[in-house]
């Protein structure tokens, strides 16, 4: 058997730490680094950025990375593999060779396509692209490449390429494929899985940036998550169940290549930064792929406005009214946010205010324009007493809308173009099993309801902690007790379990009230995993939700009081 592949990532989004890539090659042995640079917001700003240049279309941060860092990688035999081609990875394959040609350097270059289904019955689409496996970035490899560059394959493929590639995985290796998809949706965030946006960032090394993650993936499946010695952060049970429960649907992870039960997950401290990823199952993957459809809205703007001192209920009717009046005529929504007392007798200015937001939304620009900025500005002399606003009016932006749809495999092209343009087709899986789409309804609670016993009350997070994150318009939000050595641990997981219903979130997340919710138990990762559906309405490029990527979901659940039994404290 191989010995385990080592794969690091340099890069959870387009406008991750520059220096990264640099200090991944630097800091530790790598055998395949890996970059993950693509959203649904950001297919859109790359839809954008083709619109006006066609030769665009790529992560071009991405370019300047390489052309840093690309004779230590040939040098070291580290591989690049990255999904920074975007919707022009042809583009970006091309254009990274003649970086390396002005540096002197020969490296095999290939890239994957077939992902953009633009011209495939989705009319209007600024951008359409099915999610891609890891099978072409495999095949790329095989054939010697250097750097693999491609357009859509979801986060996770960029380990289970290499790791297919290096251990020769067949397709229906299910349990193979799903620890490795594992990995990979661990990697794919970058230094998220080294303590980034972890509510228990109390307990990290926070002394230096974070370090990004390494996986060594064995040729079972299985894998240690760890970081290059000396960075900060920590890779800790925690941090790796956090990233694990970020922007997952219910207890199955559907992918292209397989779909993964997420109950089968076993984690364990294998030593310090180093957590072991073991016992992963892993079923056929959907019969359909899911395609990512952006398409332009319309146009959007918004003011902040400052409301101090007493009053300011009243202020802020009076300001909504004298707008909502001026507006004329009106965009087609207009969206104000709700306002809250300020601190009384506060001992600064900024205390005693609190901002009133509103949005503003149209299919034309007009309206949203200076038919909205000057109606705000005209009111400065001529409302509530401090009237002033956080910044100067600015112009309309464009915003897209996002929804997913999900198409036959044959639809789809999945196709590698070598080094040498030779092509290469990639054969779907023999083996495919149900829906592109996995909503199985709500999980009853396995545990009992216990008899009425004393509780005290505290916030949620007092030992509970959290992630959160968008998929398109719904919000994730995984809620899971810390993997510690506390005696009643497995009693405060429990509890959690049966806490968290669908009425209980509503209650704690009032803007949930009239939404679907479900609630999905994982009880080998001590957690919960919670889907609101619609709640962050047509995706985050068209929110007007204060956190429209529902990213400090999770924190503001914690801070909520509940009830808790007195024994579990």
């Amino acid at each position: 058997m191989a010995e385990p592949l080592r794969v690091g990532n340099c890069s959870g989004f387009y406008g991750d730490r520059h220096a990264a890539m640099r200090e991944m090659l630097d800091g530790g042995p790598l055998d395949v680094l890996t970059g993950d640079y693509l959203a649904e917001l950001t297919m859109l700003i790359l839809g954008r950025d083709l619109l006006k240049d066609e030769r665009l279309g790529y992560a071009r941060s991405f370019v300047r990375q390489v052309e840093e860092c690309l004779g230590t990688a040939l040098e070291r035999g580290v591989r690049i593999v990255s999904n920074a081609g975007g919707l022009n990875p042809a583009g970006l394959a091309e254009r990274l060779r003649e970086v390396a040609h002005g540096l002197g350097l020969d490296p095999v270059v290939a890239h994957v396509e077939g992902d953009d289904l633009r011209g495939l019955g989705f009319p209007g689409a600024l951008t359409a692209n099915a999610y891609l496996g890891g099978y072409g970035i495999a095949a790329a490899l095989r054939a010697g490449a250097d750097v693999v560059v491609t357009g859509r394959v979801t986060d996770a493929s960029l380990v289970v390429g290499p790791a297919a590639a290096h251990h020769g995985w067949t397709p229906e290796q299910h349990d193979q494929l799903a620890g490795a998809v594992v990995a990979g949706h661990v990697l794919e965030c970058g230094a998220q899985a080294c303590g980034g946006n972890y509510s228990g960032f109390r307990e990290l090394d926070r002394s230096r940036p974070l370090g990004f993650p390494v996986a060594e993936v064995a040729g079972d499946g299985s894998s240690v998550i760890t970081k290059h010695e000396g960075t900060g952060g920590a890779v800790t049970v925690g941090t790796v169940t956090a990233q694990l429960l970020y922007e997952i649907q219910s207890t199955r992870y559907l992918g292209p290549d397989v779909t993964v039960d997420l109950r089968s997950i076993g984690l364990a401290d294998a030593g310090p930064d180093r957590v072991a990823v073991t016992g992963v199952r892993g079923e056929p993957p959907p019969q359909q792929l899911k395609v990512c459809v952006n398409e332009l809205g319309g146009h959007r703007n918004s003011v902040e406005l400052v409301l101090t001192g007493l009053d300011v209920e009243e202020k802020a009717a009076w300001v909504r009214d004298q707008l909502t009046a001026a507006l004329d005529p009106p965009p087609a929504e207009v969206v104000w946010s709700p306002v809250a007392p300020a601190r009384p007798d506060a001992d600064s200015e900024e205390m005693a205010s609190v901002l009133l937001r509103c949005t503003v939304k149209d299919p034309a620009p007009e309206p949203v324009g200076r038919a909205f900025t000057a109606a705000v500005v005209e009111l400065a002399l001529a409302s509530y007493p401090g009237f002033t606003m956080t910044a100067p009016p600015a112009s309309p932006t464009p915003f897209g809308v996002y929804r997913p749809e999900y198409v036959d495999r044959v639809t789809v092209s999945h196709t590698v173009v070598h080094h040498d343009g030779r092509r290469e087709e990639v054969p779907d899986p023999s083996v495919t099993d149900g829906p592109a789409e996995d909503h199985t309804g709500t999980r009853p609670s396995p545990y009992p309801h216990p008899a009425d016993t004393l509780t005290r009350r505290v916030p949620l997070g007092t030992f509970v902690h959290a992630r959160s994150g968008d998929k398109g318009g719904d919000a994730n939000l995984g809620l899971w007790v810390a993997a510690d050595d506390h005696p009643r641990r497995e009693e405060r997981v429990e509890w959690l379990c049966k806490f968290v219903t669908p009425e209980r979130v509503r209650e704690l997340v009032p803007e949930a009230c009239d939404l679907d919710v479900e609630v999905f138990l994982l009880p080998n990762l001590g957690a919960v995993n919670v889907v609101l559906h619609g709640l962050l309405g047509d995706g985050v490029a068209a929110s007007t939700r204060f956190d429209p990527q529902a990213k400090g979901l999770g924190e503001w659940v914690r801070s909520r009081m509940v009830h808790i039994e007195e024994a579990l404290l």
